[in-house]
């Protein structure tokens, strides 16, 4: 199994930053891609951000884009979520998720950390 642990969510005020961590173990798998999700009260579960684990790219949903920025650290199987000039609307539950090497989609999720901004 793997397990992914996030942190750092918290209260901030808008235009402020906060950076999530998600940090990665348990039994060892071929990482395709690792992203961040959040989910809002009463709001379906929707795409923040991903990044594709051995190349390094990323990509960003419209709504965060040139905001947030994803990056990881291979040899701590740490992906991590820095959010800039954060805005009420950010306000969510904040999931990690893996994706294998092969598989269609993200099988494995974090419990989430929530994110609040205050306006």
């Amino acid at each position: 199994q793997v397990q992914l642990v996030e942190s750092g969510g918290g209260l901030v005020q808008a235009g402020g930053s906060l950076r999530l961590s998600c940090a990665a173990s348990g039994r060892a798998v071929s990482v395709y891609n690792m992203g961040w999700f959040r989910q809002a009260p009463g709001k379906e579960r929707e795409f923040v951000g991903s990044i594709r684990w051995s190349a390094g790219s990323t990509y960003y949903a419209d709504s965060v884009k040139g905001r947030f920025t994803i990056s990881r650290v291979n040899a701590k199987n740490t992906v991590y979520l820095q959010m800039n000039s954060l805005k009420p609307e950010d306000t969510a539950v904040y999931y990690c998720a893996l994706q294998r090497l092969g598989d269609i989609s993200y099988e494995y999720w974090g419990q989430g950390t929530q994110v609040t901004v205050s306006s």
